[in-house]
C-alpha cells in the first residue's frame, strides 16, 4: 500500500452506503486500511454503519441540488451505489460536475448510461469523469466487447451474452421488477431501438453445453457503442425456459405488472428474502460471458470470459476504479472502463480468464 493511500481514499464518498453491494465495497476498503466517506439519505441508516466501521459520514437527499453540492465538499470521487439509478444518477452526476468531482456508479440500466452520455461535453468542460457501470455491469462485458473489436476492427455487429450463477440482491431484483414490463433495447445502425420483452431467444454455449438465452436491455447496448463504435449490438442473458416464457407474457400483461398493487406485492416478496448472496454463496458463484463479432463479409470471431460471482467482482472493480480515479487516472467526459483502462483490464482480477475461438 502506497504511503498516501490512507489519506487519499478519504476523498472517496460512497453514496447509498447502506446497500448490499456497498457493504461489500466498504469491507474491501477497510481490509486495505482505507477510510471512505459513507453517505446516503437517511441518518438512521448511515450513522450506525459509520459508527460500526469507524468511518466518516454525511447524509443528504438528492432533491435539492445545493444540498448535494454541499454534501460533496472536499470529495474527489463519488461512487454511487444507490439504485435504482434512474432515480439517483443524474442528480448526483450534475452536482459532481458542478463540484469538480468524478462520478462513478454500479448501474446496468441503459437509460442511465444514455442520460449521462448526453452530459459528456459538460463533464469534459468541468474536467470530470462520468463512468457509470463500474461493477459486473458493465466492466467484464465492456472489456470483452473491446477485445472483440481489437480482434476484428471492421466488425459491424456485436452479440454479447452472459450466464450468472447465483441469486440477485434486493437492489438488482427491485430494478428488474420495476423494468420487466418495459421491454428492451438493441442498437441498430448506431441508434438505440426499443424492442418488446424477449425480442429474441437463442441457444448459446458458455463452455458447459448449450443453454437458453433471451435478449435483455443490458448496459452494453449503450456502452459497447461508445467503446467500439460497432453499430449493431444485442445482449442476451441465460434464463431457464419457463422464465423466458413468463417474460414473454409481459408483452400482454405489462399494464398489470406496472400497477402499484402488483409492484408492491413483488417488492414485499423481495424484501422478505436475504439482502443478497452470503459469503459462501458468493464464493461458489460465477459468471460466464460470451461474445461474437461479425463483419460485412459474414466472417465471425468468438471469445469467452469467465469471472467470479458478479457481486464479488463488482466490489473489486468498483473500488479499484474509485481508487484509480482518486489517484488521477481519470479521463474527463463520459467514459467506459475499457476506454480508460484497456480491453485487458478485467484480466487483472483473480478468478478471471478469457479464451478466443
Amino acid at each position: 500500500m502506497c504511503p498516501n493511500m490512507h489519506t487519499m481514499n478519504q476523498d472517496i464518498l460512497i453514496y447509498g452506503a447502506n446497500g448490499y453491494t456497498a457493504d461489500l465495497i466498504i469491507e474491501l476498503a477497510l481490509s486495505e486500511g482505507a477510510k471512505p466517506i459513507l453517505a446516503g439519505r437517511s441518518p438512521d441508516k448511515i450513522a450506525p454503519l459509520a459508527k460500526r466501521h469507524g468511518l466518516p459520514m454525511r447524509t443528504f437527499g438528492l432533491d435539492d441540488p445545493a444540498q448535494i453540492v454541499a454534501g460533496l465538499a472536499h470529495v474527489g470521487v463519488v461512487l454511487n451505489c444507490a439504485g435504482p439509478f434512474t432515480r439517483t444518477a443524474k442528480a448526483l452526476a450534475q452536482a459532481c460536475m458542478q463540484s469538480g468531482v468524478h462520478y462513478l456508479d454500479i448501474t446496468g440500466e441503459v437509460e442511465v448510461f444514455e442520460s449521462l452520455m448526453a452530459l459528456s461535453a459538460q463533464a469534459q468542460t468541468a474536467g470530470v469523469m462520468l463512468m457509470p457501470g463500474t461493477g459486473f455491469d458493465v466492466v467484464p462485458s465492456d472489456c470483452l466487447a473491446a477485445h472483440l473489436k481489437r480482434r476484428m476492427p471492421n466488425a459491424t455487429s456485436l452479440t454479447l451474452a452472459f450466464q450468472a450463477i447465483g441469486q440477485p440482491s434486493h437492489g438488482t431484483a427491485t430494478t428488474m421488477a420495476e423494468n420487466m414490463h418495459k421491454g428492451g433495447f438493441v442498437r441498430r445502425g448506431g441508434e438505440l431501438q426499443s424492442v418488446p420483452p424477449v425480442w429474441k431467444t437463442r441457444s448459446m454455449d458458455f463452455g458447459q453445453g448449450p443453454v437458453d438465452t433471451m435478449t435483455v436491455p443490458w448496459g452494453d447496448v449503450a456502452t459497447a457503442w461508445v467503446s467500439t463504435g460497432i453499430p449493431d449490438i444485442e445482449v442476451f442473458m441465460a434464463m431457464p425456459k419457463p422464465m423466458i416464457m413468463g417474460a414473454k407474457l409481459m408483452r400482454y400483461t405489462g399494464g398489470l405488472m406496472a400497477s402499484d398493487w402488483v409492484q408492491g406485492l413483488i417488492k414485499r416478496g423481495i424484501d422478505s428474502r436475504p439482502a443478497g448472496p452470503n459469503a459462501a454463496q458468493r464464493e461458489r458463484g460465477a459468471a460466464h460471458l460470451w461474445g461474437e463479432v461479425r463483419n460485412a463479409a459474414g466472417q465471425t470471431l468468438t471469445s469467452r470470459l469467465d469471472t467470479p460471482d458478479g457481486y464479488a467482482l463488482t466490489a473489486l472493480t468498483a473500488w479499484d476504479i474509485a481508487k484509480r480515479a482518486a489517484r488521477g487516472q481519470a479521463r474527463p467526459g463520459f467514459q467506459t472502463p475499457s476506454l480508460v483502462f484497456g480491453a485487458d483490464y478485467i484480466l487483472g482480477f483473480a478468478g478471471t480468464s478469457r479464451r478466443d475461438e
